[in-house]
């Protein structure tokens, strides 16, 4: 093994996984199989560790990971527990009936987690265990063994109305856990509703933060009640993403970060348009945003 492979190894056992401070602050997540999931290999940071730049192999960590590739990843991946309090629901919300996967007790929850899917998706992809690498099944058992719910709604279209049917649910979660906090996260074409919802000042006072993945830029966040609240973003992109150019995502954090703005982003080296949802690390996600 090279020594240039020691030093990633190193980096990444020093900056992968959740800082120790954070480790010990109020309210941060457990541990669950970090050793699988957090364990990726830091190629360069910068902005304090804000800006990291992890290193993504194809053959490692799809081919190697899943038993049949882009459809099932490998037992280890998976616990398969939390299915037990899980369950399909259709919630009626003044905007409408909406469909949700709900991980997690529906009353009381410690925190909420929302996933938004993109073009094509519905409640079963964030649902779905095996797919991802697993990064799913991790999310809900995360959530579960900490004390808060998951949801995943089936986002009918990505403009205002979908918008507002996620400001409803949104709503409807606080309500359902009074001030405990609210996380929006986004992938692909989901940013949209990420980005509109931003613009909504009663759905921004219950949220706590946001994450995008692989996500559109949007040049007006500036302008949201989201931004005026300088409430957390935290973005994931693959460097070779066709769909939306990590180089405009970048841009936009650059100028928050800047600005003073609490952000962070994880670069995977490259990686395509689904590398985000399979590659991110959910509990330094969740820690992050639940620590602001």
């Amino acid at each position: 093994m090279s020594t240039v492979h020691f030093r990633f190894l190193a980096l990444a056992a020093a900056f992968s996984l959740v800082s120790p401070a954070l480790s010990q602050a109020a309210g941060a997540l457990k541990p669950f199989k970090d050793e699988l999931f957090s364990a990726q290999i830091l190629l360069d940071q910068r902005d304090g560790g804000d800006f990291r730049h992890v290193d993504y192999q194809e053959m490692r960590d799809i081919n190697g990971r899943d038993q049949i590739p882009e459809k099932r990843v490998k037992s280890a991946y998976v616990s398969l527990g939390v299915r037990k309090a899980q369950a399909n629901e259709t919630l009626a919300l003044p905007s409408g009936p909406l469909d949700v996967f709900r991980a997690g007790q529906a009353t009381g929850a410690a925190f909420t987690v929302i996933f938004i899917h993109g073009r094509g998706g519905d409640r079963r992809l964030g649902a779905n265990d095996y797919t991802f690498g697993g990064n799913f099944n991790r999310l809900k058992n995360l959530a579960v063994e900490n004390g808060g719910v998951y949801y995943a709604p089936s986002v009918k279209s990505f403009d205002s109305a979908g918008a507002t049917a996620i400001a409803d649910l949104i709503a409807h979660t606080a309500a359902q856990a009074p001030g405990r906090p609210v996380i929006l996260t986004c992938a692909s074409m989901g940013s949209f509703i990420c980005w509109g919802v931003s613009r909504d000042a009663k759905a921004v006072a219950a949220l706590s933060g946001m994450a995008v993945l692989g996500g559109a830029t949007d040049p007006d966040f500036s302008k949201s009640a989201f931004h005026k609240a300088k409430k957390p973003v935290f973005f994931t992109h693959g460097s070779a993403d066709k769909v939306y150019a990590a180089t405009d995502q970048i841009a936009l954090y650059d100028r928050l970060h800047k600005a003073g703005y609490p952000v962070r982003f994880t670069l995977f080296e490259t990686g395509s348009h689904g590398t985000p949802v399979r590659m991110t690390d959910w509990r330094e996600v969740l820690n992050w945003l639940l620590s602001r």
